[in-house]
């Protein structure tokens, strides 16, 4: 082959080595074009994908800032507080404590009467021993003057304990009379405290504020739990005195509130020497209990 013949091939071999590219860009092109043309797949997430809400937390326990007591921590272990189930049950039993009748929970039926006619409402004061339970008693007894009063009657020890009962019957009308009782605090008494509960139509818990007195407290409301029996503390008329508040050292109200879970019911930071808070509180349990048993 001649060198011009060579010359003529390689120049066709370059040209048709540009067509083939020229051809590939415009199908590369061409293809793009419809790529970007086309719509877009939105991927929906699989099931694995979605996000889990997490799980709400419990509701965390009340915490006050001033929850921690003037002189110091306290000590309210079960061991020092715990009351002998068995026993208060049979106490409880012996007392004739039992569940409401059907009548005793229709408001007017099962009263108590008197050979006069008179109906009579019967509220005791319970708590540990010298919480000021006596002490509101007879507060109440000389200053509540628009109340007619028999004699106060009192059974006390020479430190001034009550060692069976204390007793004031308190007439509010012609026709309604409130037997007002204490009874004694200290735990060797259980029998006689538990005995003054019978037929009680309403409770004056008296709680002592002092960090020392945290575990008795805790004590005798567990008793008056037990021997009351459920279906009597869900029923009567309860209130709670928070005593001795003007004490240096006295617990915060929301702190005792809280310990002793006792935020259901009426709660009265009382000061029983000075009467402070006392009348509002004997108001409350007279009204809640006439409108228990009476229904008026």
């Amino acid at each position: 082959m001649s060198l011009f013949r060579r010359i003529i091939a390689r120049l066709k071999g370059k040209k048709e080595e540009k067509e083939e590219k020229s051809e590939d860009t415009t199908t590369s092109e061409t293809t793009q074009r419809r790529d970007m043309d086309k719509p877009k797949k939105v991927e929906k997430p699989t099931p694995e994908s979605k996000e889990v809400p997490a799980k709400a937390e419990p509701p965390k326990r009340k915490v006050y800032e001033d929850s921690t007591p003037p002189d110091g921590s306290i000590l309210a272990s079960s061991a020092s507080f715990r009351v002998n189930t068995e026993e208060t049950k049979n106490l409880a039993e012996e007392a004739k404590i039992g569940e409401h009748s059907t009548a005793e929970m229709v408001p007017g039926y099962a009263l108590k009467r008197d050979d006069q006619g008179r109906i009579h409402i019967k509220i005791v004061f319970y708590g540990p021993s010298l919480s000021g339970k006596t002490t509101a008693l007879r507060w109440l007894f000389s200053h509540v003057r628009s109340l007619s009063k028999g004699k106060l009657v009192e059974i006390a020890d020479d430190l001034g304990r009550t060692t069976f009962f204390d007793f004031v019957p308190v007439t509010a009308s012609e026709k309604i009379v409130f037997d007002v009782f204490t009874v004694a605090g200290q735990r060797r008494h259980a029998r006689q405290r538990i005995n003054v509960l019978r037929d009680a139509d309403g409770i004056i818990f008296m709680a002592d504020s002092r960090p020392e007195m945290t575990n008795e407290n805790l004590a005798s409301l567990e008793e008056l739990k037990i021997a009351l029996g459920t279906d009597r503390i869900a029923n009567m008329p309860i209130v709670v005195s928070l005593n001795k508040r003007d004490l240096p050292n006295a617990l915060p109200v929301d702190y005792m509130v809280d310990l002793l879970d006792v935020d259901g019911y009426p709660v009265f930071p009382t000061i029983a020497t000075e009467g402070k808070n006392l009348l509002r509180m004997f108001q409350r349990i007279l009204r809640d209990s006439l409108i228990f048993r009476v229904g008026l």
